[in-house]
């Protein structure tokens, strides 16, 4: 069931200027994944002109729900497919339906570029954001280990679109 009425979800405007909010989202979404994911996540690399760059060469959708970032996703458009990452909805409204509105803009946005897929990478940790993502029709195409990690760290999950 979508409860996420009242929630816009819209592609970043020419001109947006709040970075320091859409980092604080971010960084609260991926807040309980801290101790659980090892190594850290990469969001706590990110600074609002480092969001900023990254929204210069990718596509971001935001979740607006009375004004206020509910949620984002970022979207970078390759030869073959389409990848998403940094995909955060604010910790109290999760659950509501907001993040799957946020993939299937992702969803629209690769179809409307002649995407074949959507690809994307979720902790080996993570295991009920695996299930979510199969749900949504992701299925799991490999396993990779972030630099120095002499194990899996991260499961790349890929969704064909018809």
């Amino acid at each position: 069931m979508d409860r996420s009425i009242g929630v816009l979800v819209t592609q970043l405007a020419p001109g947006f200027d709040r970075w320091d909010e859409l980092l604080s989202l971010i960084l609260r979404a991926f807040a309980p994944m801290d101790g659980v994911i090892d190594p850290p996540s990469s969001a706590y690399l990110l600074s609002p002109e480092s969001l900023k760059d990254k929204a210069e060469r990718e596509t971001v959708f935001l979740a607006l729900q009375d004004g206020l970032i509910a949620g984002c996703i970022f979207a970078l458009e390759r030869t073959t497919d389409v990848y998403v990452g940094k995909l955060a909805v604010e910790p109290e409204l999760q659950g509501q339906g907001i993040g799957r509105r946020l993939m299937q803009a992702v969803d629209d946005f690769a179809r409307s570029r002649n995407k074949p897929a959507i690809e994307l990478q979720t902790r080996i940790e993570l295991t009920p954001n695996h299930a979510t993502f199969a749900r949504l029709g992701f299925r799991e195409t490999a396993r990779t280990a972030h630099q120095g990690y002499d194990r899996p760290t991260s499961i790349t999950m890929r969704k064909e679109l018809k």
